[in-house]
This record gives C-alpha cells, structure tokens and sequence, in this order.
C-alpha cells in the first residue's frame, strides 16, 4: 500500500488536500488525488475517479521531480486505470466521440468555426479566473475569439500571428505551472461553490484544447499562403466548455442532469445545425459576440 499523508491519515481529504496546497507539497497532492480516484473507482463511481485520477496525472506529468517521488508504481496504475476509464461510457468520454463523430462529413472551415464558437463561451471564464496567479494569459480568449474570426477571412498580420502563436504556447506551458494544479486558486460563483483553475483540467485539458484549435488555426494559415490543405482540424476544444470538473468535484451525481451542462449540451448541438446551414461571417461574428457575454456557470 502506498503511504498517503504522513501523520494526518485521519483527516478529511479537503483537509489533507489543502495541507499539500499550503505546504507545497506536491508529491503528496499527487498521491491524495491519486487516492481519492482509486477509492472512487473502486467503488464504481467512474466521474470521480476520472476527475481525481487526472488530476494526479496532471501533477506528476508536469514535474520530473514529483515524478520521482510518487514512483512508477503509482503513475502506471494511475494510467492504466484512466485507461479502463477511457472504455467506459460516461459524459467525459461519450460526448467527445459523437462530436467526433458528427464532425466528420462538415470539412475543414466549418469544424474550425464549431469550435471557434465554443472557444467564445469560454471567453468570460477566462476573463474572471486570469486574476488568479499565473493565469494571466486567460484574459486573451476574447481577443483570440476575434483574431480567429479574422484569420478565416484574410491571413492573419504577422504581429496578430505571432501573438496567438505566443498565447497558445503560454496555454500550454500552464499545465505545467502549480497556479495551476498546485494551489487551489479559484473564483466565486454567484449561487454556487467556487471555481477552481485546476476544474479546467476536465475533457483533456480546456487550456490544452484551446492550445490545441489556436495551433490549428495557425497551421491552416501557413497552409493557405503556401497553396496546401492544412491538418485536419481539432475537435477537443468543441466540448471545452461543458466543464464537468467542477460539476463532479461539487457534488453532482448525474452530470447530464446538471441545468448548466444540459444547457451547454443544447448550445453545442444548436452550434452544430447553425454551422451545417453554411452561416454568413457576419452570422458568426454575431454568435460568437454573444457567446463572449455569456456566464456558462449560471
């Protein structure tokens, strides 16, 4: 068995968790999360074992020196059980494959303009949590909103490129970052509990999704001014803004349930039938300034 919390063993997991938090500890965040996903799985609740299990890959992914700390015997049965996760039918995993799957016969623009209408919803979120420390770059979603809007219209300036160039790597590199995963950070929500940045860490990573669709819109740029198809585009960030991390870690037992969840289900589908219908620029610049007002925790 592996050795948890040192002499805490008895306290609550909240409480052993914000210990590591305030002791910076992280090797030993890493093994609470990692414990409280195999006591969820195995007792047969595959959301909370997949939100905390990732969140012990994520810790131990991101640094080489909690790496070495938790051992190989932690990190490959913490994978192998995300891998049994991954066979199983739950939100996380159901609603990606039929994106996935309905995605398929759009082509390339109108798949990129499905999840750059995602990516606008995400907008306000970003906005609130880039107050957090470390999180600064969040703030930029709105202004990529619109510099994607652009780039599907005229190439994109070569100062605009590079900035969303240097967005979607500082996304990136915030996984590796304990403002992330390390520190609990989070902002209120109005009728509810309070967000954390690390709930972003849900369907693959929102932040690494968003990485993900901004590398691809600058792929397909190059593409064009060099007269070739550009890589087939992302599908990840299309569900980034369902956000069932926070839903799971919060206390909701049936996440299609969650009022805000069928909500965004609603939205993505709707996106889905809106972009089918071959919008003008014009309808997209007005669905996406929309969304970008949009609070997706009400």
């Amino acid at each position: 068995m592996f050795k948890l919390f040192g002499k805490k063993r008895g306290a609550a997991p909240a409480e052993q968790l914000a210990e590591c938090q305030k002791k910076r500890d992280w090797a030993g965040l890493c093994r609470a999360y990692y414990a409280l996903g195999t006591a969820a799985m195995d007792r047969g609740d595959r959301n909370h074992a997949q939100l905390w299990l990732h969140r012990a890959d994520t810790i131990y992914s991101a640094r080489d020196e909690v790496y070495d700390k938790v051992g190989e015997q932690l990190a490959d049965d913490c994978s192998s059980r995300i891998g049994q996760l991954e066979d199983t039918h739950i939100l996380y995993n159901d609603i990606p494959a039929q994106v996935e799957e309905k995605a398929e016969g759009l082509g390339d623009i109108r798949v990129r303009v499905w999840g750059l209408l995602s990516l606008a919803r995400l907008a306000k979120l970003g906005n609130r949590l880039s107050v957090l420390p470390g999180c600064g770059s969040l703030a930029r979603l709105d202004w990529a909103v619109d510099a994607v809007l652009n780039a599907f219209q005229a190439p994109p300036p070569e100062d605009v490129f590079n900035s969303l160039k240097d967005l979607s790597g500082a996304l990136y590199e915030l996984g590796d970052d304990p403002a992330f995963w390390g520190m609990g950070s989070e902002i209120a929500v109005p009728g509810g509990l309070p967000f954390q940045v690390f709930d972003l860490n849900g369907m693959m990573g929102v932040h690494l999704e968003i990485d993900a669709f901004l590398s691809g819109i600058l792929d397909m740029a190059c593409a064009r001014l060099q007269g070739q198809e550009p890589p087939a585009p992302e599908t990840g960030i299309i569900t980034g803004a369902l956000l069932p991390d926070y839903y799971v870690r919060t206390g909701a037992e049936q996440l299609e349930e969650v009022p805000p969840i069928k909500a965004e289900l609603e939205r993505i589908w709707s996106d889905y039938e809106f972009v089918c219908s071959g919008p003008s620029w014009e309808a997209v610049a007005e669905r996406t300034a929309n969304y970008k007002e949009l609070d997706i925790l009400s």
